[in-house]
């Protein structure tokens, strides 16, 4: 036996090797099948400078500003699949109705039901390309014109086309998207351009990046792709940087082979400004919230923030436990706020809510916020006016760290 260990020790390594794709960990690299499940593919044409010019400033990329119009000729969403709904407790109500027709009158009446409610949930499962970049500015036009204000995009995908993501992720920043990728689901390659886009971002599932693919490439040498790719390196990072992502995700993604996959552990999510509140729209929103709420909204808003992040974000939560303990927590911060609830953290729960009676809401709560019933909304209307007391104290408190 005593012989056979180091056999058995090498086996289990070899065994370990072959089933790299199935590791769970995150901040680690792994094989992937094959380009056909998505990654990250540039088809646009690029003008390459002369070697001599090299330092001139590239080409831009799509532009960042969408037409005013939209354009309603008939689509058909290729290698994905859509679902619209007003609930968000997926674990219990699933994810919508298939949307099979893309015609105005289609989508209008799928989110008919979620005007009253003021939420939408968007379920796409598949490429990023231009019929998804499509369905974007299509769902979001509609959505404005229905005045539905809070809308998150529940996505599960490999990655697809580079430019139809940032076409995609413009519209998204400018139509105050919350991302979800839930356990089980992925944001892969393309994919992550999505993320960067988002006001908020919650993620369970997995997140990676790889190398850029030039398909429509000419070149022969490898100098000459180079220069393609550095133009479209640039349009990323011009991307990334208006996102108020880090430009160092795009030179990561260099460095990694389109044949494998780095995983991004929370820690990078976090560092690289793709979990969590979008550090650019914060910048925006903090002036504009000042004068509406008020400066102890603000630091509310801030300390529940730092509080959520070393709180509710332990590795194997999942997304429905990710929403469940930042509701029960903002408890302690007095959200939502009575002067300006639609601003509070999470306040899309709180538009469902208030659309329902008291004996439906409990349903449409995440699991982990369900119990208590009427002996706990007695407990809390007692302790209400205490915490109003001292939430502004305890989030100054907290400013120092969580």
């Amino acid at each position: 036996m005593p012989k056979l260990l180091p056999i058995l020790c090498l086996a289990a390594a070899l065994l370990a090797g072959c089933r790299a794709q199935d590791v769970g960990d995150t901040g680690t690299t792994v094989p992937v099948a094959g380009t056909d499940e998505g990654g990250a593919v540039s088809t646009a044409p690029v003008q390459v400078a002369e070697e001599a010019a090299a330092v001139a400033e590239p080409e831009p990329g799509p532009a960042p500003d969408e037409p005013e119009g939209v354009d309603w000729s008939p689509m058909e969403l290729a290698s994905g699949t859509a679902s619209l709904g007003c609930e968000l407790d997926y674990a219990h109500h699933g994810d919508g109705n298939p949307l099979i027709q893309f015609d105005r009158d289609a989508i209008a009446t799928a989110l008919e039901p979620c005007a009253a409610r003021g939420v939408l949930r968007l379920r796409y499962t598949g490429k990023i390309n231009a019929g998804f970049a499509q369905l974007m500015q299509r769902v979001t036009h509609v959505a404005d014109e229905l005045e539905i204000g809070k809308r998150v995009l529940d996505v599960d995908s490999s990655g697809g086309m580079v430019e139809d993501a940032i076409r995609a992720g413009d519209r998204i920043a400018d139509a105050r998207w919350t991302i979800w990728v839930r356990e089980g689901a992925v944001c892969h390659s393309a994919c992550v351009f999505l993320l960067a886009a988002g006001d908020v971002r919650m993620i369970s599932g997995r997140v990676g990046i790889h190398r850029i693919i030039r398909m429509s490439s000419t070149a022969t040498t490898r100098a000459e792709l180079n220069r393609e790719l550095r133009v479209v390196y640039e349009r990323v990072r011009d991307y990334l940087e208006r996102n108020g992502a880090a430009t160092a995700v795009a030179d990561m993604m260099m460095a990694v082979p389109n044949r494998n996959l780095r995983l991004l552990a929370a820690e990078e999510l976090s560092l690289y400004g793709l979990d969590g509140i979008n550090p650019a729209q914060d910048d925006l929103d903090r002036l504009r919230l000042m004068r509406k709420c008020g400066e102890d909204f603000v630091v509310r808003r801030d300390a529940f923030a730092r509080s959520f992040d070393t709180r509710c974000k332990s590795p194997g939560t999942d997304l429905d436990g990710l929403n469940a303990c930042g509701l029960e927590l903002r408890k302690r911060y007095d959200f939502p706020d009575p002067t300006c609830p639609s601003e509070s953290p999470l306040s899309e729960f709180d538009a469902l809510l208030a659309a329902e009676k008291p004996e439906q809401a409990g349903a449409r709560l995440p699991a982990g916020t369900r119990e208590g019933g009427e002996a706990q909304e007695q407990e809390q209307a007692r302790q209400e006016q205490a915490r109003r007391e001292d939430a502004s104290a305890r989030a100054r408190g907290d400013a120092g760290g969580s």
